[in-house]
């Protein structure tokens, strides 16, 4: 395994491996890895040669600086699960390195970057979008792959790829939970013992509304959910949304879309937990 700091050195290396003819799998990361991210890193190397994984926790996507401050380091954890699973290359740059002058793009997503997070988290995929350009350019991967507990997330680099005409495939992978449904995160470290045990009720909630979906009106199924986050004293409900899965505009109705998805997003405490289920109607 190859660890690279600075983006001259890994562009020298990674394009001495494209010369051979090596396809080149991309795993972005903020650290902190869970077993999620290890799927992730697992699905890379079966289908390509080389597997890329970065680390880099970026501060331009923080909305809230204590979240940033906040956020869980373990870079020497990290490294040990990437050695584990065979990872082939890591990327650890500082922040001088991605930024050495301040970067100033603006990105217009339409629709999708004013609803959900991007409604509750205003300029937080602007600065995604700016850090996964940038990886992009700099790894220049043929697949790129990304969990869908980060849906919102993923069309918009979804639509970053079709608005740059960038040569990356774009590989979404299935959500990955704990044993109690608890969908895997990185902020489920700073969740309390007490916290940890309550937290599978979102997952539990959300898994409800979808069996109940098509049998009560939207309205009435969000009312609904609601009500069962206010029985849980230690939730704070920011939304639960319904809405198209490509578009991520709600839907008022069931017949509004073949493609539908049920979103959260709660505070337990001090984190902030976020989640979405496929409707199947």
């Amino acid at each position: 395994m190859k660890v690279f700091s600075y983006i001259l050195d890994i562009k020298e290396f990674l394009q001495s491996r494209k010369t051979l003819g090596h396809t080149i799998g991309f795993v972005p990361t903020m650290g902190a890895l869970h077993e999620g991210h290890i799927s992730l890193i697992e699905r890379a190397r079966h289908e390509n040669d080389l597997c890329v994984c970065s680390v880099f926790v970026n501060p331009i996507q923080f909305n809230n600086p204590e979240d940033f401050k906040r956020y869980p380091v373990d870079k020497e954890k990290d490294m040990a699960m990437l050695a584990d699973v065979g990872c082939d290359i890591i990327f650890m740059p500082d922040h001088n390195e991605m930024y050495p002058e301040p970067v100033l793009d603006v990105y217009d997503f339409g629709a999708l970057d004013q609803v959900m997070e991007g409604k509750f988290r205003p300029g937080h995929f602007n600065g995604v979008a700016i850090v996964v350009k940038k990886l992009f350019e700099i790894i220049e991967p043929d697949n790129a792959y990304f969990g869908e507990k980060d849906y919102q997330q993923l069309q918009i680099i979804l639509s970053l790829v079709r608005m740059m005409n960038m040569p990356v495939n774009i590989v979404p992978c299935p959500i990955i939970r704990d044993p109690d449904g608890l969908a895997l995160s990185s902020r489920n470290a700073l969740l309390s013992e007490h916290e940890r045990s309550i937290a599978p009720a979102i997952a539990a909630i959300l898994n409800e509304s979808a069996s109940l979906a098509g049998t009560m009106s939207v309205t009435a199924l969000k009312s609904f959910v609601r009500s069962k986050i206010r029985a849980v004293p230690e939730f704070r409900l920011d939304y639960f949304e319904i809405a198209d899965g490509t578009t991520l505009r709600p839907v008022k109705v069931w017949a509004a879309s073949e493609n539908i998805r049920a979103f959260i997003a709660v505070y337990l405490g001090k984190v902030r937990l976020i989640d979405n289920i496929k409707i199947f109607l």
